[in-house]
């Protein structure tokens, strides 16, 4: 302000006395700030000295954080006349170095650290690294179930998991008078056709997609497809409600139960060891004849981990196949089972209950 005589500010702890060419009423323009550096220290070093540790984050905010009365005289110095920039910016940053050390003085005095103090923020030290997502172990087991039919020949194709009655049983060899129906007991679909009567459901099996793609493509067909399932099933420590499967077929001409057994012991020596044995006993299954399911020796006892078979030719003959000229291999697999198996869990519900606790081992 003209005619007005430039105020002295003695700065303590500065290495000489400084002289500042300010408005002795006003450190800036900005509103918020209208004491002088000697009064915001005075005030400042007085409100430490009345501080408990409870309150050294507030006095911290309010003096020297991001908003404080310091920090936002610091930010003014471009605003202030060319010639008071240097001086007053000296002064200032003299007037925060007395501040942080009188708060680590009184942050001692107090017994340690106060949470957000400048002592408790080293910025020397490297940044710390954000946390990073990762694979579900369905997700994983999945890869590593396709991955080692891939190498094997085998194509990955996905399918719909709102499928036609159609695809999900007739085409399997399950007509609806049959009793293995039963054995599915399913989620349908609240949508009518025109005689009245419910044709889509939630998938039960990943098998429909058999006959999806025996229609589109001629043989050689060898394909793998991972999927969700859903059954209205009761819930336990084996069983849920929607889980995921992979099913797996292989048609062409000349194809035997032999290399069934091959296809299926080099999966399995893949996924559980190249010492692995495997066993096949008789099971039924409509859409395979004749059917078996396959254990792995695991633990001194023999544990079944998937079902499989030949192609019936009543299913190869559905999509226009040669019975007598095509035959063929199917299997199929809980995911969540091998991923039981491979890393010791003991509940299933545990994939779908989200709780990191459980997700963070993998």
């Amino acid at each position: 302000m003209a005619g007005q005589v430039p105020a002295k500010v003695d700065i303590i702890g500065a290495s000489s006395e400084l002289n500042l060419n300010l408005d002795h009423t006003r450190l800036m323009g900005n509103p918020k700030i209208d004491v002088p550096l000697a009064e915001l220290r005075a005030e400042a070093l007085r409100a430490l000295g009345a501080c408990t540790a409870a309150d050294i984050d507030g006095w911290l905010a309010r003096y020297l954080g991001r908003k404080g009365e310091l920090t936002l005289a610091l930010r003014g110095i471009a605003e202030r006349p060319a010639d008071e920039r240097r001086d007053f910016g000296a002064a200032a940053n003299a007037l925060k170095d007395e501040l942080e050390a009188a708060l680590a003085r009184r942050v001692e005095e107090l017994g340690g650290p106060a949470k957000g103090s400048v002592e408790a923020l080293d910025v020397t030290l490297p940044g710390r690294r954000s946390l990073q997502g990762r694979l579900h172990p369905t997700t994983r087991t999945i890869r590593d179930i396709t991955s080692a039919f891939s190498s094997m020949g085998f194509q990955v194709v996905e399918g719909p998991e709102v499928e036609y009655d159609h695809y999900n049983f007739s085409a399997l060899n399950i007509p609806e008078d049959h009793p293995a129906r039963d054995m599915w007991d399913t989620l349908w679909v609240d949508r009518a056709d025109a005689d009245g009567r419910r044709r889509m459901l939630m998938r039960t099996h990943t098998s429909p997609m058999q006959a999806r793609i025996m229609e589109r493509q001629k043989p050689p067909v060898r394909v793998v497809v991972p999927g969700r399932c859903y059954r209205y099933e009761a819930t336990d420590a084996t069983h849920e409600w929607h889980f995921h499967q992979v099913e797996g077929l292989a048609v062409a001409e000349g194809i035997t139960f032999a290399d069934l057994k091959g296809t299926l012991l080099e999966f399995a020596r893949r996924i559980f060891g190249a010492d692995r044995k495997v066993r096949f006993r008789c099971d039924y299954f409509p859409f395979v004849e004749p059917g078996v399911d396959m254990a792995i020796d695991w633990k001194g006892r023999w544990l079944e981990i998937m079902g499989a078979g030949m192609v019936h030719p009543r299913v190869l003959s559905g999509v226009g196949y040669d019975p007598e000229r095509y035959t063929g291999f199917a299997f199929g697999m809980g995911v969540e089972r091998i991923a039981m198996l491979r890393h010791g869990i003991d509940d299933i519900r545990q994939f779908a209950a989200n709780d990191l606790r459980f997700l963070s081992q993998f």
